[in-house]
C-alpha cells in the first residue's frame, strides 16, 4: 500500500515542515491537489509552490490537476517536479495526447473519475494508464465525509484490471482516516491518499504510520 498525505491539508505558511513530515511518517508520496476556481469553486496550488515543494522534499511529489484545460498547464507542472500527474476524464477532451504528453516526460500518467463517474469511461484507455484515481469526495475542498459507494467502484475497476491482466495502480482520494482505510485497501487501492486525517491530528507522523499499519493489518 502506498500512502500520500494531501500537503492542502497541512499548513501552507510551512510546507517544508510538512514535507519533512511526510518523510518521518513514512510516506511513498506527497499529494499535492491544483484547483483553478473554475473546475472545481476553490483556488489552491500554483507552479511556484510545487517548484518549491520538490526542491524541499526528498519524498516525490504526487500531483492531482483538478483544472479545466489541463493541456494548458501539463508541461509547466511537469518541469516542476511531478512525479506521478493526473488529470480528470470530466476536464480532457484529448485525453489520449494527454496521457501521452506525461509519459514522454519520463513522469507516470494517472486519470481522475469524480465520484459519479462510471468506470466505463476508461474501457479503451486503461491499458495506456499508469493509475486511475478515484474520488471518494466531490473535489473541490478538503475535510468532506467518504462516500461509501466508492468502495464498490473499486472493486469493480481492480476486477477490470486483474481480467486484463493490466498494471495499472488504484489511487483514491477524499475522506480517508484512521477509521475505514482498511477497507479502502481491501476494495483493492493500492494508493490511499489522506489530508485532513493526517495534517490536522496532534501527531502527522505518528498518524502517518498508523495508518500504514491499519491498512496493512489483517481484515477484522
Amino acid at each position: 500500500m502506498y500512502l500520500a498525505p494531501s500537503i492542502l491539508a497541512a499548513d501552507l505558511a510551512d510546507l517544508k515542515t510538512a514535507a519533512e513530515q511526510c518523510r518521518q511518517g513514512g510516506a511513498d508520496f506527497i499529494h499535492v491537489d491544483v484547483m483553478d476556481g473554475h473546475f472545481v469553486p476553490n483556488l489552491t496550488i500554483g507552479v511556484p509552490v510545487v517548484q518549491a515543494l520538490a526542491a524541499c522534499s526528498e519524498v516525490p511529489l504526487e500531483v492531482h490537476l483538478m483544472v479545466s484545460n489541463p493541456e494548458r498547464l501539463l508541461e509547466e507542472y511537469l518541469k516542476a517536479g511531478a512525479s506521478w500527474l493526473s488529470v480528470h476524464w470530466e476536464a480532457s477532451t484529448h485525453l489520449d495526447r494527454l496521457v501521452g504528453q506525461i509519459q514522454q516526460r519520463g513522469a507516470s500518467a494517472g486519470v481522475v473519475l469524480n465520484p459519479a463517474t462510471p468506470i466505463e469511461v476508461l474501457e479503451d484507455i486503461l491499458p495506456k494508464l499508469d493509475f486511475v484515481l478515484l474520488m471518494s469526495v466531490n473535489p473541490g475542498f478538503a475535510g468532506q465525509a467518504f462516500l461509501p459507494y466508492a468502495l464498490e467502484k473499486a472493486r469493480r475497476l481492480r476486477s477490470a484490471i486483474e481480467r486484463r491482466q493490466l498494471d495499472v495502480t488504484i489511487a483514491m482520494d477524499g475522506g480517508i482516516g484512521i477509521d475505514n482505510i482498511r477497507k479502502v485497501v481491501a476494495s483493492g487501492v493500492d494508493l490511499c491518499v489522506a489530508g485532513s486525517a493526517v495534517f490536522a491530528s496532534e501527531d502527522p507522523v505518528a498518524t502517518m504510520r498508523e495508518l500504514r499499519q491499519r491498512a496493512e493489518s489483517e481484515p477484522v
